[in-house]
């Protein structure tokens, strides 16, 4: 059967009338703007000011967009998903620390984390971000072709080291390893890397996952090129598919610094290179597994339609559908429930430390059209399901 996208008693099954509430309120803030403007600055400076707001941080936005503050934390959210079908990928979101000690720390997080995933069926994938592992201006540097100098130089051992360590472990340990994507002017070194990870520990099946920025018009190109060198040189390739998350960063940097914006020209755009590297990646599944992270209803019903074409079992394990928690519960449970892979990002960390992570997700949901309106409606439809209007 085909997930109905439209059934919110599926997709908000895990939710309390209150809770339900709660979602409801959230995205009706969302919605507005010049709220999420002012909001993003007042919990900003009471951060900063410590004033006493973690605990209404977390009973609200946290534990909406969160699992918890550390792995133990999430237990419950993740069993309880696993009840219902849905996998959960532990994401630490703690950005920003840019010091030699939180590389380190950050390795051993994604290092227990791994260990936590081969406990627990309900945990199909470890993450890491290629900042968590060293300075944003390493990769820049070494993405324009710079000279590094000798201090540049042992910390890029040192970062290297700290993705040789997690992947050789998650090989050993038979865990897929998703790797996410930053910003285009570090991303040559990062993928670089990435891409020696994956001859080495990809030679029988895809364990290192880069991911895919589809706003970016060039990666398709990226697609074709990888594509052919796994071919020639014997490996396997793990991507996910997403539409990207630094839109407006990226633009106001091209044009600040006189260079074409390497983002898509159009929403629509994006949307069809998006699609279009999920189709690459369906007629060269021999080659490459996916993990298709995305939000849109119209790729993930394509991507469905592919996979019938070709007769594949709904949970091929070359392919997987992910969401972030807290959104899009719509299509993540509704999948699930006709049979599909599905993981949802579940991140998690101390409250002052993941609000960066927050409020960029509430500042995407405010740009991303249509997306907040869409939530609104669903929850609004289950409420009246459940006559929580009267």
């Amino acid at each position: 059967m085909q997930p109905d996208f439209e059934n919110t008693a599926i997709a908000f099954q895990m939710k309390t009338d209150s809770e339900l509430e709660r979602a409801y309120f959230l995205f009706k803030l969302i919605a507005n703007e010049p709220l999420v403007r002012i909001g993003t600055a007042v919990t900003n400076f009471a951060i900063k000011a410590h004033l006493p707001i973690e605990g209404l941080i977390r009973a609200t936005v946290f534990d909406h967009f969160c699992g918890g503050v550390n792995e133990e934390d999430c237990i419950p959210i993740i069993d309880k998903m696993f009840a219902n079908g849905v996998s959960s990928i532990l994401d630490y979101s703690v950005e920003g620390k840019e010091v030699e000690d939180q590389f380190d720390f950050a390795l051993q997080k994604t290092l227990e984390v791994l260990d936590f995933v081969k406990e627990k069926e309900a945990i199909p994938f470890a993450v890491f971000k290629p900042t968590g592992f060293g300075k944003f201006e390493l990769y820049e540097k070494v993405s324009a072709g710079g000279n590094l100098d000798n201090q540049e130089t042992l910390a890029w051992e040192r970062l290297l080291n700290r993705y040789e360590q997690v992947c050789r472990k998650a090989h050993d340990l038979d865990v897929k390893l998703l790797i996410d994507a930053e910003e285009s002017w570090m991303q040559q070194a990062a993928d670089d890397i990435a891409l020696d990870m994956m001859r080495k520990y990809n030679k029988e099946k895809a364990v290192v996952f880069n991911t895919l920025q589809m706003y970016r018009w060039d990666r398709m190109d990226y697609l074709e090129q990888l594509n052919q060198l796994a071919e020639e040189q014997g490996f396997k390739i793990g991507l996910k598919v997403v539409r990207g998350a630094y839109m407006e960063k990226e633009n106001d940097r091209a044009k600040e610094l006189g260079y074409k914006s390497p983002i898509c020209v159009s929403k629509k755009a994006t949307d069809e290179n998006f699609d279009c590297a999920v189709s690459f990646i369906m007629n060269h599944l021999d080659t490459i597994s996916i993990f298709a992270g995305t939000h849109n209803e119209a790729s993930s019903l394509k991507l469905l339609e592919q996979m019938e074409q070709k007769g594949l079992e709904k949970n091929n394990s070359n392919v997987w559908f992910g969401q972030l928690y807290g959104m899009s519960d719509h299509i993540s449970f509704n999948l699930s429930e006709a049979g599909y892979n599905v993981a949802k990002y579940v991140p998690y960390g101390p409250v002052k430390d993941v609000m960066p992570y927050l409020i960029r997700r509430a500042e995407e949901n405010t740009s991303v059209s249509g997306q907040t309106t869409r939530e609104l409606a669903l929850l609004q439809k289950e409420k009246q399901r459940r006559k929580l209007d009267l």
